[in-house]
């Protein structure tokens, strides 16, 4: 067996499992859980109606790069959502959800064979131990490739970077910036040995939005240590401001950075139009990044099925189910949050479908006992935040803190929103 195997950690849903194990749910409650996020507001029915017009196609095998009409479609919606222009045929490329193809880029990207990115001219490639700490899970071996991500994170962007032959390196995201998360805090020696670094924005968990700035400052140091920009861009449609959020090649073009060099972003249907189970997106930026991305895919056996291409085609043509998406989300969010606000130190996020909410003094800070403790009083399902971010110089920024996945019909959330704010004023009083 590939021995990187046994790098893998469990997935955050697996140790929620655990730290159940042992839990009685209250009966007196039915049970409503928060905890993964899996769109569930209806399919559009004209999407699924699309699907049948794929049929036909069965008796042939897809083309790995999808069909010009799906590119196409793919090309306009980024031009009617960013201004941008693309060339479908070399900068954009159907995938089968954003998830697949996360793990996909960097088996693409990565060279195990060297101890960093392609350095600058000029700049020898750095070798050493980079700074911050001894724990688990940090840059610990001699010359190997690195892989920066936010911390919390998906955890895919792990994964993919263990199985890929490099070390991750988690930059920790700050409360006191909205969660921004503090590139400044990864030391230069990390910078030159790293080969990719996943960005995430809208982010997971914590819903901040990154600004041009932020951008310049990662394209900046990809230009000075040649390493390549992974952007997780999939809950792009779900916002709760007037301006959507900005996107990195919308960023790279406002920028005067038109080739888009170094940068690939990601987006995908799951969320803008409820169809997780469709497993369709596409990839989007440097042609230079694209070309091999759809070699390796080609090999992989990764193309998209004709009947997703039709649903898709159909999906990606259409604005007016993602603009009553949205207004499904706003008006959940705008009753939700006020209600556990009163309670818990919790704000409306930036974008996305999740609140990233403190736990209150007296749970002593602990997540884990907060969520055990909901499950059985109230039959309520959240996410320790600690599970979705790992112990890095020093501390772990997802501690004390619970994810909740708004997914479900508004007044479902309203009730889980109302049984956690009876469970904390239950144990403050």
């Amino acid at each position: 067996m590939n021995p990187l195997l046994s790098t893998l950690q469990p997935y955050p849903f697996e140790r929620l499992k655990q730290l159940f194990a042992s839990v009685t749910p209250n009966p007196a409650y039915r049970a409503i859980s928060l905890g993964i996020g899996e769109p569930k507001h209806a399919t559009p029915a004209f999407i699924e109606t699309a699907m049948l017009g794929g049929i036909k196609g069965l008796s042939g095998y897809p083309a790995t790069g999808g069909e010009p009409a799906l590119r196409t479609a793919m090309a306009q919606w980024v031009q009617r959502r960013y201004g941008l222009a693309l060339d479908p045929a070399t900068q954009v490329l159907p995938v089968n959800g954003s998830r697949e193809a996360l793990f996909a880029f960097a088996q693409t990207v990565i060279d195990p064979t060297q101890p960093g990115a392609r350095p600058a001219p000029g700049r020898p490639k750095a070798g050493g131990t980079p700074s911050g700490g001894s724990d688990a899970h940090e840059v610990a071996s001699v010359g190997a490739p690195v892989v920066v991500c936010p911390n919390p994170f998906y955890q895919i962007y792990e994964g993919a970077a263990l199985l890929a032959g490099a070390t991750p390196y988690y930059a920790p995201s700050d409360p006191a910036r909205n969660f921004a998360v503090d590139w400044d805090s990864v030391p230069a020696e990390v910078w030159a040995r790293t080969q990719l670094l996943f960005v995430c924005s809208p982010g997971n968990p914590t819903g901040a939005v990154m600004p041009l700035s932020e951008w310049q400052k990662l394209f900046d140091l990809s230009d000075r240590y040649g390493f390549v920009i992974a952007s997780d861009e999939c809950y792009s449609e779900i916002y709760f401001r007037d301006e959507p959020p900005l996107g990195g090649l919308e960023a790279a073009a406002k920028l005067g950075r038109s080739d888009f060099k170094n940068l690939i972003a990601f987006t995908s249907l799951s969320k803008r139009s409820n169809v997780p189970g469709l497993r369709s997106g596409f990839v989007m930026g440097d042609a230079a990044l694209i070309k091999p991305f759809l070699l390796y895919r080609t090999y992989h056996g990764s193309a998209m099925g004709p009947v997703v291409q039709s649903a898709s085609i159909a999906a990606w043509n259409d604005e007016a189910h993602v603009v009553d998406n949205r207004a499904l989300y706003r008006s959940k969010f705008a009753e939700v949050t006020p209600i556990l606000a009163e309670v818990m130190d919790v704000a409306l996020p930036d974008a996305g479908f999740y609140l990233w909410a403190a736990v209150p003094e007296a749970f002593n800070g602990s997540d884990t006992a907060f969520s055990r403790e909901l499950l059985a009083l109230y039959n309520v399902v959240v996410l320790p935040g600690s599970y979705l971010a790992r112990n890095a110089q020093g501390f772990n920024p997802g501690a004390g803190r619970i994810r909740m996945a708004l997914v479900a019909e508004t007044a479902e959330c309203v009730e889980a929103a109302r049984r956690i704010v009876q469970f904390i004023q239950s144990n403050v009083h």
